[in-house]
């Protein structure tokens, strides 16, 4: 079945922000914080992980670094256009607007757990991989082990942050269905070196999360996602970043 991928990412988040809620009522409010933090930090190496399997590479008998000019190019042209269209404005606007319908205006953290759940989730290599391998071929295997890890991951940031993480599924569901239903568009344009280039800048931006749950806010996170399209475009030019 078709899609079936997103349903079960999308079920997954929901039911992790169920279980996050269940247990974090019996949390005080020192351990929250702990939970934060470790999840913070967590989320850290993820990026850190992601993008030095991107940069580095083995040369003979060493360890060589690369693709800075891609990053920095990437990152700078991505963040000014993000800041011109304003997305983390509008993505906290969607947040503050879903607080309301959902009957939460009393939940202080509710926007911020929306919309950090929601970037850690949506952004990288798998929800784009593992919904074009469903949409295409039917097979949400990707998916399915992205939705495990998404489950653990909401279930921690939901008992330190509150249940605005628990809407995430909603940016995923609408994230990866569209992908699944255009996947024979799109996968032309996902060669290996696109690929590629959407996991290591998308490791960045999740660092980037990161660092906003260990320090506060102090990344506009939402605001770089444009260079996750400068990405792709960049494996399609005819010289090297």
């Amino acid at each position: 079945m078709i899609g079936l991928g997103t349903l079960i990412n999308t079920g997954s988040i929901v039911a992790g922000g169920l279980l996050g809620r269940l247990f974090g009522r019996f949390l005080q409010i020192r351990h929250q914080e702990s939970l934060n933090m470790a999840c913070g930090v967590s989320v850290l190496f993820i990026g850190v992980a992601g993008a030095m399997q991107g940069m580095l590479s083995i040369d003979g008998s060493s360890l060589s670094s690369g693709r800075s000019m891609f990053v920095v190019l990437c990152l700078a042209l991505g963040a000014l256009i993000g800041e011109i269209i304003n997305i983390e404005d509008r993505f906290d606007a969607f947040g503050t607007w879903l607080k309301a319908k959902t009957g939460n205006e009393g939940d202080k953290g509710f926007v911020n757990g929306f919309v950090t759940a929601s970037l850690t989730v949506c952004i990288g290599a798998m929800a784009i991989v593992g919904a074009i391998q469903d949409g295409i071929l039917g097979d949400y295997s990707i998916l399915a082990v992205k939705s495990i890890l998404d489950l653990i991951i909401i279930v921690v940031m939901t008992c330190s942050m509150g249940k605005g993480c628990a809407f995430s599924a909603i940016p995923v569901c609408l994230f990866e269905g569209t992908i699944t239903l255009l996947a024979k568009l799109i996968r032309p344009i996902m060669a290996e070196a696109a690929l590629q280039n959407i996991s290591l800048i998308g490791s960045i931006l999740i660092f980037c999360v990161g660092l906003n749950l260990v320090w506060g806010k102090k990344v506009r996170v939402a605001n770089m996602l444009p260079a996750v399209i400068l990405a792709v475009i960049a494996a399609f030019l005819p010289i090297g970043l």
